[in-house]
C-alpha cells in the first residue's frame, strides 16, 4: 500500500527548500519554468512557428495546466491562503498562467506568460545565498531612502518637459511635426532622454538651439539618479559594516536567508528558522 505524504509534509515540500525533497521540487519547478519561457520565446520567431507551432502550442498547454496545478496545490496547502494569494509570489503565479487562458479571447496574450522568468526569484530560497540577499536588501534599503530625492528629480524632469515642450509647439509649430504641446512633449522626453528618434526634429534655427541645450541638459541629467541610489548604497553598506563589528551582529544577521532585526538573546532565525551564528558560537 502506498503511503501518501500528509498536509505538512506536502507543505514543507512545497514552501520550503532544507531538505532533499523540497529542493528537487523547486529545481524540477525552475527547469519547467525555463522550458515554458523558452517555448514562448521560440514561438514568437515566425519561421520556427510556422514549422512547429502546433507542438509549441501544445507544450504551452500542457505547462500551462501543470502550473495551474501548483498554483492551486499552494493554495490548498498554505496556512494563511488570502496572504498567498495576495502576496507578491501568489501574484506572480497567478499571472504565469492567466495569459495563456486569455489567449483563448485576446489575440497574442499568451507571450505575456513571460511573466513567469520572475518566478526564478524563488532561486535565492532554494540555493539559500546570503550573500545575494544581503546584496539585495542594501538595494532595497538605498532605493527606500531615495525615494524623495527621486520624487524631486522626477517632477523636475517633468517640469523641463512641460516648460520645453510648449516652447517648441511654440517656436516650431504643426509645419515641422508639433501638432500640439502633447506631441511636443514626447520630442522633449525623447531629446532629453538622448533617445532621439528622429520621427520629430525641428527645421527652425531657434529650434535646433534649443534642442541642443535640451540634448546637453540631458547629459547632465543622466548622471543625477545614478549619483543619488550610489550615495545611498555607500551609506547603506557603511551602516552595515558598522553592525557586523558590533558585539551584537552576529545574533542580527541570519547566515542561511540574509533576515537581520533579531534580538540579541535569539538563537533561531526569526524568518527560517535556521540557527543564528551567536547560537553556534
Amino acid at each position: 500500500m502506498i503511503d501518501f505524504p500528509s498536509k505538512e509534509r506536502l507543505a514543507h515540500i512545497v514552501y520550503e527548500s532544507d531538505d532533499r525533497a523540497s529542493k528537487y521540487f523547486d529545481l524540477v519547478l525552475l527547469v519547467l519554468i525555463l522550458m515554458s519561457v523558452s517555448i514562448v520565446v521560440l514561438d514568437s520567431v515566425e519561421e520556427i512557428h510556422t514549422n512547429y507551432g502546433s507542438l509549441l502550442y501544445g507544450l504551452e498547454w500542457f505547462f500551462t495546466l501543470v502550473f495551474t496545478i501548483e498554483y492551486g496545490f499552494r493554495i490548498w496547502l498554505s496556512n494563511n491562503k488570502r496572504g498567498y494569494i495576495f502576496g507578491f509570489y501568489g501574484l506572480v503565479d497567478l499571472l504565469a498562467i492567466l495569459p495563456t487562458y486569455l489567449s483563448l479571447i485576446l489575440f497574442q496574450t499568451q507571450y505575456l506568460t513571460v511573466i513567469r522568468a520572475l518566478r526564478f526569484l524563488r532561486i535565492l530560497r532554494i540555493l539559500k545565498l546570503p550573500k545575494y540577499v544581503r546584496e539585495a536588501t542594501l538595494l532595497t534599503t538605498a532605493l527606500k531612502h531615495s525615494q524623495a530625492k527621486i520624487k524631486v528629480f522626477v517632477g523636475s524632469v517633468l517640469t523641463i518637459v512641460l516648460v520645453m515642450g510648449s516652447v517648441m509647439y511654440i517656436v516650431e509649430g504643426p509645419a515641422s511635426g508639433f501638432t500640439s504641446i502633447p506631441r511636443s512633449m514626447y520630442w522633449a522626453i525623447v531629446t532629453l532622454t538622448t533617445v532621439g528618434y528622429g520621427d520629430i526634429a525641428p527645421v527652425t534655427d531657434l529650434g535646433q538651439f534649443i534642442a541642443a541645450l535640451i540634448m546637453l541638459m540631458g547629459y547632465a541629467i543622466i548622471a543625477v539618479p545614478t549619483g543619488i541610489v550610489s550615495s545611498e548604497l555607500t551609506a547603506a553598506r557603511l551602516d552595515e559594516t558598522k553592525r557586523a563589528k558590533s558585539p551584537e551582529a552576529a545574533a542580527e544577521h541570519c547566515p542561511a536567508c540574509g533576515a537581520q532585526s533579531h534580538s540579541e538573546d535569539a538563537l533561531f532565525c526569526r524568518k527560517c528558522g535556521a540557527k543564528l551564528d551567536a547560537a553556534q558560537a
